[in-house]
């Protein structure tokens, strides 16, 4: 079995076969990037667990109660990529990206939506780079986070009074 390794370990690939490249990225940059997937999970825990609390007002309620039931999805989704990087051979990280917090709750929610939409972004690029390494399981459990992460982004947008932002298809010209 391969030795386990750090995120900076499995990103200090050079930048080989990192999202872009016409070919199969390596194991060891799919478990850097996975890594990233799992800080912006905590994070997303982070920031459901905090604003499902914080969020004032009758017009918030809704939203609140959501955010709460978001926290537990994003939890599990942490446990799934947490899994697969194991399975690569790698070590989850343990740090969270950066929260970010505001008075207005209409910041907050924005601040949700921004990060699922990047969410969403680098979710569909991991199911094509597993797809490309042969990985078709693990591209299958990426596909239903994606599942729930657009559920979420739909939430947010409504609770903002926006249509969900359209999520532009990616790397469609790459085959």
């Amino acid at each position: 079995m391969a030795t386990k390794r750090s995120k900076h370990e499995a990103a200090s690939g050079k930048g080989e076969g990192q999202s872009g490249g016409a070919g199969p990225i390596s194991r060891e940059a799919l478990i850097g990037l996975l890594n990233e997937d799992l800080s912006r999970e905590y994070q997303a825990i982070i920031a459901y667990v905090v604003y499902s609390q914080v969020l004032k007002g009758a017009e918030y309620m809704n939203i609140a109660a959501e955010l709460e039931k978001h926290a537990a999805e994003e939890l599990t989704h942490a446990l799934i990529i947490a899994k697969q990087i194991d399975y690569l051979g790698g070590m989850p990280v343990v740090v969270p990206k950066e929260v970010r917090t505001s008075e207005k709750a209409r910041d907050m929610l924005r601040f949700d939506l921004n990060n699922e939409q990047e969410t969403i972004r680098n979710y569909r690029e991991r199911v094509r780079q597993c797809e490309n390494l042969g990985e078709y399981s693990m591209a299958e459990l990426i596909r239903g986070i994606l599942v729930n992460e657009q559920d979420h982004l739909i939430a947010l947008a409504t609770a903002l009074g926006e249509d969900a932002p359209a999520m532009k298809a990616m790397g469609r010209d790459r085959g």
